[in-house]
């Protein structure tokens, strides 16, 4: 089972696929948000701040037949990358983007900043796209409430913050369906942080080493217990 390939998905894998043709670079931009500012006496000064979101860029093809070098399993038409791709953007809502090689691997949370496609001439249908997305952290509102103290006879306001809320305690489910595009390294990886998990899930669910690349979408799978990672995205 290959190790390198880029999987997308959306609201917590509901819908997915694999990226079917791997691209031949990934660009991974990690900028500063450091200021500079000139201070009497001193000259200039570099203030360092928390770096900004890193950005994940690359470019491919969404084929019209099952080339060769095709890395997906599943291959769909090249109309379904684009509709998932532009629903997803127009939904406002972050994605899951996992990419996994041989010196690094990610999996996080990110926005979808950009999608540029266009059908490729003497392609055969062949779509070109450039896809642009960036890291997402999810955040919530505090709840607060503003009371008022008097301090030497003078109203003065005070912000009280609302107790933490307890941690969430409900278990993962113990079974997943699997998505479009989906390989049982990735669900380990998904879940367990360690993709050379899959094999403990193809035991599990008594899956032979034929079915491994035609498993359907949909199908769905027993998690060893107690199943792991963080159900977003």
């Amino acid at each position: 089972m290959s190790n390198y390939g880029i999987w997308l998905s959306f609201n917590n894998q509901q819908e997915g696929f694999q990226v079917p043709i791997n691209p031949g670079s990934i660009e991974i931009g990690n900028g500063g948000n450091g200021r500079t500012y000139d201070v009497a006496g001193l000259g200039e000064v570099n203030v360092i701040k928390d770096p900004k979101l890193a950005e994940y860029s690359f470019s491919g093809i969404f084929p019209a037949q099952r080339y060769p070098f095709v890395a997906a399993s599943i291959l769909l038409e090249p109309q379904q990358y684009i509709e998932y791709l532009q629903k997803w953007q127009a939904s406002k809502r972050p994605i899951r983007f996992v990419f996994t090689g041989a010196s690094f691997e990610l999996n996080t949370p990110a926005s979808i900043e950009n999608f540029d496609w266009k059908e490729s001439a003497g392609g055969s249908g062949d779509i070109e796209y450039t896809l642009r997305l960036k890291r997402y952290v999810f955040y919530a509102a505090q709840r607060v409430s503003v009371t008022t103290q008097s301090v030497n006879g003078v109203e003065t306001p005070v912000i009280e913050q609302a107790p933490p809320e307890r941690p969430n305690d409900q278990q993962p489910p113990n079974t997943h369906l699997l998505a479009a595009g989906e390989s049982l390294w990735a669900v380990a990886k998904r879940f367990f942080d360690d993709g050379a998990r899959w094999k403990e899930i193809q035991q599990l669910n008594g899956i032979s080493d034929a079915q491994l690349k035609s498993l359907p979408v949909g199908y769905e799978l027993k998690l060893p217990d107690p199943p792991g990672g963080t159900m977003y995205a």
